[in-house]
């Protein structure tokens, strides 16, 4: 599938995701809210905190938040995420997600289809981790993957060399590698953004490899 959509449809599939998520984390006890997510070191509220600056992030905190971080991006996003869990609730964060579902604005340097991969992703490192079940529908899941695997930012183009990515609930592939790797367009996007978890629903001579290199 290719990557020929334009951004006012992604933006729709972006409210319908930032929504979605939001309804997720409303219907959470206090102890899910401090459970690990699928996101290393980040609780729940971590991961809810960072979703709500999809919209607030400015030059300004990136260049601030860069310097303190020692250039280190992942880090920097800790911080972010750290800090604006404290200094909210959980209410007041479900409510910020919300109130800008369908705003189109973006942190600085983003694509259109970064905030997409960000909810559709976070939303399952949320919900696995808690036994709940989240959708990802397929032809906005698959726009997301061919985002992340045409960026240089995901890891995508290091994670899956020599491999084939087949979904095996849209029409998508992509890789010209031997080994295959088939499943449901949201395994592979978990396994794209680095993500073991998505090693349960694929299959193929590739899953052994991929296991192995995240």
């Amino acid at each position: 599938m290719g990557t020929n959509v334009n951004a006012e449809r992604i933006l729709g599939w972006v409210e319908t995701e930032r929504l979605g998520v939001a309804d997720l984390l409303a219907d959470l006890d206090d102890a899910a809210w401090k459970a690990p997510s699928l996101c290393e070191g980040w609780t729940v509220r971590d991961v809810a905190a960072h979703l709500t600056l999809s919209t607030r992030t400015t030059w300004r905190m990136v260049l601030g938040g860069a310097l303190r971080a020692r250039g280190d991006w992942n880090r920097m996003e800790a911080e972010f995420a750290v800090r604006r869990a404290a200094a909210f609730p959980p209410a007041d964060l479900v409510a910020q997600i919300r109130e800008t579902a369908a705003s189109p604005r973006r942190a600085p340097m983003a694509a259109p289809a970064d905030p997409l991969v960000d909810f559709l992703v976070h939303g399952q490192d949320i919900a696995r981790p808690l036994g709940r079940t989240r959708a990802m529908p397929p032809e906005p899941t698959t726009i997301a993957l061919d985002h992340v695997v045409g960026s240089p930012f995901y890891g995508a183009r290091k994670r899956l060399r020599g491999l084939r990515l087949i979904a095996t609930d849209a029409d998508w592939s992509t890789g010209d590698g031997t080994e295959e790797v088939s499943g449901p367009a949201g395994d592979l996007l978990l396994l794209a953004t680095g993500r073991p978890a998505g090693l349960a629903g694929v299959s193929g001579r590739g899953a052994e490899r991929l296991a192995a290199a995240l």
